[in-house]
């Protein structure tokens, strides 16, 4: 394909080339994010070498996406945290929604999810949490991480901080060993309970009362806090029993259960490149018909607006959406738009979602309930601030 010269180039091409690399996105991802039909990559390609022109709509769309940070960090805040196993930052954005946090230090290994971490947040996260020492860690009251369940080599053995090398709770125990924060608050999936027939969930608890830390164990719903989504996560919340005498005094939020139905988060207009293909329609029902005969339930699972809420959306949601689809009448069910997994996280929609919907999909799934988040953060500042 011959290349324009920038100096032949018109108007709307250089404005275009120049907006989406002042965000730092690929052609792809800028079309994604603009909501572009399927190969609208090959069409902005177009646009920035000249060979067609965007109408004033299409142009506008380009022209408008954000590039100012939503959610800096407050001027004046009364607590210091840290975010570790950041992902997109759903954690911080749910304390930080309080006015009340500011963060200090954030670590994320994906670099698509600290793409989208930089855009809503202006902190770039630090890389891989295991190679950085706990000494350059900041100071701070708080700190917050969701980590990957793995068994201990030793569990049931010592049964405390020893059994947990090699893992990566390691990594949060060891700061907690050093910085003493006043508190923390760990997110996991409700299966760490019986990971290991219970040994590694003891070896957390126990590791972390070692560590001189009441402990407090949650287990919430995300559809009883707003969000039409039955996604239940468990949530280890911690207090220094030095630091914060007063610790006893935490109160467990009591969730709101505001009806909800999944027409709150659905899109109107959605693209038809979010409508699945026959073929894959066609496997997903003949998939579903031989695991009911099998005696097995797994298959789609279909929505519609009067749905009060949808099944746990995951990383792999990408793949195929089969866990939730959305009825389509006349036509094929769709999957969820990116913007729509946002708002099945009870992420706002001023944040910004600046990669591919591949990319989209895996960093919402593997991300938390905010308002969840943020029920629990109210909580916690509620005992930080009678001991202050």
């Amino acid at each position: 394909m011959n290349i324009i010269s920038s100096s032949e180039k018109s108007s709307e091409s250089k404005l275009i080339y120049e907006k989406r690399i002042r965000l730092n996105m690929t052609q792809k991802e800028l079309a994604d994010a603009v909501g572009m039909p399927k190969y609208g990559d090959r069409t902005i390609r177009r646009w920035e070498n000249g060979e067609t022109k965007p109408t004033s709509l299409e142009l506008k769309a380009i022209l408008d996406f954000p590039e100012s940070v939503p959610y800096l960090n407050p001027d004046h805040a009364d607590y210091k945290m840290i975010d570790l196993f950041a992902g997109i930052g759903g954690t911080r954005l749910g304390f930080q929604l309080t006015g009340r946090t500011k963060s200090v230090f954030s670590s994320e290994i994906d670099k698509y999810a600290a793409k989208t971490y930089y855009a809503n947040f202006g902190d770039k996260p630090a890389g891989d949490i295991t190679q950085i020492s706990e000494t350059d860690i900041p100071d701070h009251d708080i700190l917050v991480g969701g980590f990957p369940c793995q068994a201990f080599s030793q569990a049931g053995l010592k049964k405390g901080f020893e059994d947990t090398r090699g893992t990566l709770f390691f990594e949060i125990a060891r700061i907690l060993k050093y910085k003493h924060p006043k508190a923390f608050l760990l997110e996991n999936v409700k299966n760490l309970l019986g990971h290991d027939n219970g040994k590694t969930y003891a070896v957390i608890e126990n590791t972390l009362k070692e560590l001189g830390y009441d402990v407090n164990l949650l287990v919430y719903h995300a559809k009883d806090f707003g969000v039409p989504q039955n996604r239940e996560r468990i949530y280890i919340v911690g207090f220094n029993k030095q630091s914060v005498p007063n610790y006893k005094d935490f109160t467990a939020p009591v969730p709101p259960m505001v009806q909800t139905c999944v027409g709150s988060i659905l899109e109107s207009n959605v693209d038809s490149k979010y409508t699945i293909s026959d073929k894959l329609w066609e496997g997903h029902q003949r998939r579903k018909k031989d695991n009911k005969a099998a005696g097995k339930g797994f298959g789609y699972s279909l929505f519609n607006e009067n749905s009060p809420y949808t099944n746990t959306i995951s990383a792999r949601y990408y793949k195929d959406g089969s866990e939730i689809l959305i009825e389509q009448k006349g036509s094929n069910p769709r999957k969820l738009t990116p913007r729509e997994a946002a708002r099945l996280q009870g992420f706002p929609d001023d944040f910004i979602i600046p990669v591919s919907d591949t990319q989209a999909y895996k960093e919402f799934g593997n991300s938390v309930a905010v308002p969840v988040i943020n029920a629990i953060a109210s909580e916690i500042i509620k005992v930080l601030d009678q001991n202050s």
